[in-house]
């Protein structure tokens, strides 16, 4: 697997529909503006630069689906969450993950 894919979240295949379904959180980190101009149903918005700051507010025995525009932010979402012990998957961009979920 090469640096990128690594850092924003490549790797073996996961199916997110099944893991939605079995109660995995959605995690928006785009700024509230975009999150207002759309979203996925039940996501939680807590953009990218807050997120060390409200990491408290989530719960480790929840996993995670990050998500933003277009995949960036949600692969730092995702690194920034792996390193405190979440499970977490990069989603990539918020309207590609919804019609993948």
């Amino acid at each position: 697997m090469g640096f990128l894919s690594r850092l924003f979240g490549g790797g073996p295949k996961v199916d997110l529909a099944e893991l939605k379904k079995n109660g995995a959180l959605i995690l928006d980190v785009r700024n509230p503006g975009e999150f207002k101009s759309g979203h996925i149903k039940g996501a939680k918005n807590i953009p990218l630069p807050e997120l060390k700051n409200k990491i408290k507010s989530l719960k480790k025995d929840q996993v995670i689906i990050t998500c933003c525009m277009s995949g960036m932010r949600s692969g730092s979402a995702k690194n920034i969450l792996k390193s405190e012990g979440f499970e977490v998957y990069n989603g990539g961009g918020w309207s590609s993950l919804k019609s993948k979920i």
